[in-house]
């Protein structure tokens, strides 16, 4: 029986090893995680993730061939193949600080694993790591070996959370990367196996270890500079009166662009898109090539302008000052349909709010209190270490109260700003809202899914992204 065990029980880790346990009977999965917090939630009726789909997997092979276990030694020994999913944040000081990743909790387990190992292995890396992390790594085990055969290979994932049980399901493609010799061509071949349980061979790509590594970073730096190109064309739409969703409409019935990422909106989040465009950067710098590290920053630049664009919108609306105002943030989380607040546009949309003196009233259906003060008190890279090394206690931000309903944050609130594009805050009664709402009320629509008009008809004054100004921000300056 062929034995599997990825070590971190994260987003990654935990849904990706669900299904390759849920398709693949014949294999024990095991996931690994020196967090007995997590390990016991894996273990619970109440998973440590919210992505749809997830529970029933889960439930479905919990305890038959899929385990989840702090045991990390023992797993990680028996083993045939290894997956790493750990934490590669951005560096904070040193060398590269603010672009470089941080390896430290990679070369740990590649240490740990070299420690440990006593048959053949197959090391996986699962994380999104730099260009060439592997050879590191392989560098690592081959000197530790002790006569110990250890193959490399680079399984980059490309999950959308939301959707991450779809995408496993039904993968655009699985890439694996290799060494081109006959021990790394037999090592991609086992990995292949696995995956052909359930994805078409097609679909499974074999490339070079550096080709996979760099894939992974080249199709979130494209994706993110989508996102950056609408949202630029949304600043140029409110000030020429166009409607930046009529734009990407027409923009995207081009079959060589397609309409996939156009939407415009406050900014992008995600544990990925901004950690894996500096690190980009990063590696263009250290291959000196300062003009495409130079293009790549900016679309990182042109996101927190949308952001700092949205808030002094908010601002400028409201008499140029929101000072001991109560406004309403509907939506923390980056997306719908997920728990993760991680790069969440939100923490800045917010900060910058609370920099300005107003009180927050904050509601999102899955992402907890204690999730939303830990975001808005942690400096800038703190969420990517595991929890453990994360500031134990953040003091509370006291101008920020978190409710369990939209109505409730949005009672005796001067304004609303909708920062996730939830499927219930398209339904809400606005009309009841409004009634609550001190006046004159505001509505600041950063995902475009509330009926513009038939708020203005309410009596809201309303600001959406990239489309043709309220006749009450004309003359309100975007850029403070």
């Amino acid at each position: 029986m062929v034995k599997i065990c990825c070590i971190g029980a994260g987003y990654v880790g935990g849904p990706t090893m669900a299904v390759i346990a849920l398709k693949c009977p014949s294999i024990e999965v095991a996931v690994v995680d020196i967090s007995i917090t997590r390990i016991n939630a894996w273990n619970s009726d109440q998973l440590p993730i919210y992505e749809p789909g997830l529970e029933d997997v889960v439930k479905q092979c919990r305890g038959k061939n899929l385990f989840f276990s702090t045991d990390v030694e023992k797993h990680v020994s028996e083993a045939d193949i290894i997956f790493v999913s750990v934490n590669t944040p951005t560096k904070t000081r040193g060398l590269g600080a603010g672009k470089a990743a941080d390896l430290t909790y990679w070369e740990s387990a590649a240490r740990m694993i070299a420690d440990v190992s006593k048959s053949n292995k197959i090391v996986v890396e699962k994380s999104t790591v730099p260009v060439k992390t592997a050879e590191a790594i392989e560098k690592i085990l081959t000197h530790n070996s002790k006569g110990i055969n250890f193959q490399i290979l680079s399984n980059p994932e490309f999950l959308a959370e939301g959707t991450a049980i779809q995408d496993l399901l039904k993968p655009d493609r699985v890439l694996i990367g290799g060494r081109e010799t006959p021990d790394g061509q037999k090592a991609i071949q086992a990995l292949k196996d696995v995956y052909a349980h359930w994805v078409p061979e097609d679909r499974i790509l074999a490339t070079n270890l550096w080709s996979a590594e760099l894939s992974k970073l080249a199709a979130n730096a494209f994706l993110a500079q989508r996102i950056s190109s609408v949202n630029a064309m949304s600043a140029l739409c409110e000030a020429t009166g166009a409607d930046v969703t009529q734009v990407s409409h027409a923009v995207g019935k081009d079959s060589r662009i397609g309409p996939k990422f156009l939407n415009a909106s406050v900014g992008f989040g995600g544990s990925c898109f901004q950690k894996d465009i500096l690190n980009l950067v990063y590696i263009c710098e250290c291959n000196g090539l300062p003009e495409v590290a130079n293009y790549w920053k900016q679309v990182i630049k042109v996101n927190d302008y949308q952001k700092n664009r949205f808030v002094n919108r908010v601002v400028s609306s409201m008499f140029n000052t929101v000072s001991g105002k109560k406004i309403a943030v509907l939506g923390f989380a980056f997306k719908k349909d997920t728990g993760d607040t991680r790069e969440t546009p939100a923490i800045d949309v917010c900060k910058g709010l609370l920099g300005d003196k107003a009180r927050l009233s904050i509601y999102d259906p899955q992402v907890s209190e204690e999730q939303i003060q830990r975001d808005l008190s942690m400096n800038k890279f703190d969420w990517d270490h595991p929890l453990h090394l994360q500031p134990l206690s953040p003091t509370a931000v006291k101008q920020v109260s978190v409710v369990w309903d939209a109505y409730e944050a949005t009672k005796d609130a001067h304004g609303v700003c909708i920062l996730t594009e939830w499927n219930e805050f398209k339904t809400l009664d606005y009309q009841r809202i409004y009634d609550n709402m001190r006046k004159p009320a505001f509505v600041f629509d950063g995902r475009n899914i509330v009926n513009a008009e038939k708020l203005r008809e309410i009596g809201f004054i309303v600001y959406s992204i990239g489309k043709p100004l309220d006749p009450w921000l004309e003359d309100m300056p975007a850029v403070a």
